[in-house]
């Protein structure tokens, strides 16, 4: 037997798996054990211009920050790329989600984000 920590949206289940043949049913169902859940990190690094937006841009996935495309006080449309997010080695662009003005940029080129941590913020 194996045992293994799976996260599933958020909720963490301790799994235990059988070795042996299969007949393709399933043996048992897993349980779920209570976990303590750590909420993803901001990004130390922070660049404002004054307080933070109203909206939010965040991580979709866990990444590194490749560049950064705009910056605070820049006026943008929505769908505009702000910043490239590596990702599984995969350029990943993160566009505004609103027309706006850039109030803050949380992270620097080179941070590595978790998902759902604060990018940057909008106006």
């Amino acid at each position: 037997m194996k045992n293994y920590t799976i996260t599933v949206n958020g909720n963490v289940y301790d799994v235990t798996v059988e070795e042996g043949t299969s007949t393709g049913a399933v043996a048992s169902t897993p349980v779920a054990t209570p976990k303590k859940v750590v909420a993803p990190k901001a990004a130390a690094n922070t660049t404002t211009a004054g307080a933070q937006g109203n909206v939010k841009v965040n991580a979709p996935m866990q990444g590194k920050i490749l560049s950064i495309k705009a910056s605070v006080g820049q006026s943008v449309k929505k769908g505009e790329v702000l910043m490239i997010l590596e990702a599984m080695k995969m350029e990943n662009e993160i566009v505004a989600p609103e027309n706006g003005t850039i109030a803050s940029i949380n992270v620097a080129s080179g941070d590595k984000v978790e998902s759902g941590a604060v990018l940057a913020t909008l106006n």
